[in-house]
């Protein structure tokens, strides 16, 4: 898209109280659109000193607007969070798995109940402050990376409805994460120096774990060296632990630091290993559902398999595999062994710097330690 384009049009703007959304809907009214910027509540409750995150955030999305001289409302969708997210995200944890609710955010409300409000509003774009772009591959719209590697968030977009995409405009994908500070600080803009948000939304500043166990009962068990079946300390619940996981376990001693490589929920078992390069850590291949894909074929791969590189966590790099379909699902092959591979996490194809779509991994194959 032109920024051309986009003059005389009405583009709604997902406004989150943040720099990047603040600077989208800047350039957006410096391009020629009509803006209006839309504040999302998703989450309606206060933390530990009594503050609501959302009315906090809200706040920013008001000041920007307002320098901007563009209108602001704002929606509520806390039922359908709830509903959509929110459930899935406790019925993951309580299952052992580790889900990402920023996936399912964006698939359930941002893309889809809050595009069609903006829909209804009468809007031909909804924008939002994601550090992606969109391309045109055989006619029809395709995501691409980021100009920033560092900020890129495809793989968080990588379960939503491709159909939305030309109707979705991106306006800092473009820009590097300094490039952005520096037009909100150009329009004078109250989150200019803003922290980034960091980790799941709606917990805020808080920390993750004494937030679960709100709604998870802690249940205390053992942690487990895997190599010697002995017990090397205790834990508050097998649930709030995963896969490759350093920090927060309080387990000491001399020797490399101790990572998680095992959970059994129905023992309320943590096996752990020491050292990151332990093979227990590491598996060949892994199993996924829930295939999503954006213009692309990777929910019908070739008859043998079909050559793409995947991510399976937001930080990692890109690596080759091998998809192919399977009995109930999908099968995926590294070209060399991974770590960390978790239940719950979506694993994100992409074509150099295209990303294809995911699906949600429901399985890992054996790891590679053989004690």
């Amino acid at each position: 898209m032109e920024i051309s384009d986009v003059k005389g049009k009405t583009v709604v703007v997902g406004m989150s109280g943040g720099v990047d959304s603040s600077v989208s809907a800047a350039l957006l009214k410096e391009w020629g659109a009509n803006v209006i910027g839309l504040f999302m509540k998703n989450w309606e409750e206060t933390d530990e000193n009594g503050n609501c995150q959302a009315s906090k955030e809200f706040k920013d999305v008001v000041h920007v607007c307002e320098k901007l001289d563009i209108p602001y409302y704002s929606i509520d969708f806390v039922k359908e969070y709830q509903e959509n997210v929110f459930q899935d995200f406790l019925e993951g944890y309580k299952k052992g798995y580790t889900p990402n609710p920023d996936i399912l955010c964006n698939r359930e409300i941002k893309f889809k109940v809050f595009f069609k409000q903006a829909m209804d509003l009468g809007a031909d774009y909804l924008a939002t402050g994601h550090y992606c772009q969109i391309g045109v591959s055989n006619k029809r719209p395709s995501l691409l990376k980021g100009l920033d590697q560092n900020k890129d968030q495809t793989y968080f977009l990588a379960a939503i409805d491709e159909s939305v995409l030309d109707k979705v405009i991106f306006p800092i994908g473009g820009l590097e994460k300094s490039e952005v500070r520096q037009i909100a600080k150009k329009y004078g803009l109250s989150t200019a120096e803003k922290k980034d948000s960091t980790g799941i939304c709606f917990i805020g500043e808080r920390k993750f774990r004494p937030f679960l166990a709100n709604y998870l009962k802690p249940s205390r068990g053992n942690f487990i060296n895997l190599e010697t079946s002995e017990v090397v300390g205790n834990h508050e619940g097998a649930q709030f632990y995963t896969l490759g996981q350093r920090k927060g376990l309080g387990l000491g001693g001399p020797g490399e630091p101790w990572f998680v490589c095992k959970k059994n929920i129905e023992t309320n078992e943590v096996f752990v290993v020491r050292g990151e390069k332990h093979p227990a850590l590491y598996v060949n291949k892994f199993f996924l559902q829930e295939m999503n894909s954006i213009n692309s074929n990777i929910s019908e791969p070739a008859e043998v398999a079909a050559k793409v590189d995947v991510k399976v966590r937001y930080r990692q790099t890109q690596v080759p595999c091998t998809l192919k379909k399977c009995d109930n699902g999908y099968e995926v092959e590294f070209d060399s062994p991974q770590k960390a591979v978790t239940v719950g996490q979506m694993a994100v194809f992409y074509s150099k710097n295209r990303c294809l779509g995911g699906g949600f991994i429901t399985e890992t194959g054996s790891t590679l330690y053989e004690g």
